[in-house]
């Protein structure tokens, strides 16, 4: 069961650039790259900071990719 995450959706939704988000989270862009496509599941003190910085449940980033079959 992998972990998916909508990070980059709602980074673009909100006009936010990779540069912009690393800068205020004090990550590298390559991180924020790696965790959009999958390549790198943050830790739990990250994931708290990315849905502290949207203001979102963690539900809306990240979800088991067996959720998404259950629903189809």
């Amino acid at each position: 069961m992998r972990v998916i995450n909508n990070l980059k959706e709602i980074r673009q939704k909100r006009g936010i650039t990779q540069v912009k988000m690393a800068e205020d989270l004090r990550i590298t862009r390559q991180t924020i790259n790696a965790i959009e496509n999958n390549k790198y599941n943050p830790s739990l003190e990250l994931a708290l900071k990315l849905i502290r910085y949207f203001g979102v449940p963690i539900e809306e980033i990240f979800y088991l990719e067996d959720d998404v079959k259950k629903e189809e």
